[in-house]
C-alpha cells in the first residue's frame, strides 16, 4: 500500500479512498494526506471532499434494503445492523429538531460518531429525500474540512513554540 503513496496520483487516489472509509473519512484523510504523505493542502482538501461525499446517496438511498437483506441472509450481522440503527437513532432527535441544521451539525462537528456515514444514515432513517439531505451533509462536510485544516494546520505551528 505504501506504494500508491509515492506518486502524485497515488497519493490523490489514496487520500480519496481514505475519505471515503467511514469513521476515517476526511478527518483522518486530510492529516495523513498533508502531514504524512506531503500532499498539498488544498488538494487533500478537495479530494478529501469529494471522496467523502460519494458514499452518501448511496446509502441514503439503500442503506434499509441492505440492512433488510443483511438480516434475512445474514442474521449473525443482526447486531451489526441493530447498532447501526442505534446510532441513526441517537442522532435524530437533534436532526428532527433543527431539521437542515441539525443533520449540518451532525456532520461537520469531526467528533467520533459524527460524520457523512452517519448523517447519511440518519437522513436515511428519517425518510429524507436526497435533494434535502445532501446539500445538509455537504456543507457539513465542507465544516469538518475546515476544522480538520485548521487543527492539522494549528498543531504542528503550536509543538514549534514550545
Amino acid at each position: 500500500m505504501d506504494i500508491l503513496w509515492n506518486s502524485f496520483w497515488g497519493k490523490i487516489w489514496m487520500t480519496f479512498l481514505l475519505s471515503m472509509v467511514p469513521v476515517i473519512e476526511l478527518r483522518g484523510a486530510i492529516p495523513i494526506a498533508t502531514e504524512v504523505h506531503e500532499l498539498n493542502f488544498w488538494i487533500a482538501i478537495v479530494v478529501s471532499i469529494i471522496g467523502n461525499m460519494v458514499p452518501v446517496p448511496f446509502i441514503i438511498v439503500f442503506i434499509r434494503k441492505i440492512f433488510d437483506w443483511m438480516r434475512k441472509k445474514m442474521p449473525k450481522l443482526n447486531g451489526l445492523v441493530s447498532k447501526m440503527e442505534q446510532k441513526a437513532e441517537k442522532h435524530k432527535e437533534t436532526v428532527l429538531k433543527y431539521e437542515f441544521w441539525g443533520l449540518f451539525l451532525l456532520v461537520a462537528i469531526p467528533l467520533p460518531g459524527t460524520g457523512a456515514w452517519t448523517g447519511a444514515l440518519v437522513a436515511a432513517m428519517l425518510d429524507m429525500q436526497l435533494k434535502r439531505a445532501v446539500p445538509a451533509i455537504f456543507l457539513g462536510v465542507v465544516g469538518a474540512a475546515a476544522i480538520v485544516s485548521f487543527v492539522t494546520l494549528a498543531v504542528p505551528m503550536l509543538v514549534q513554540l514550545f
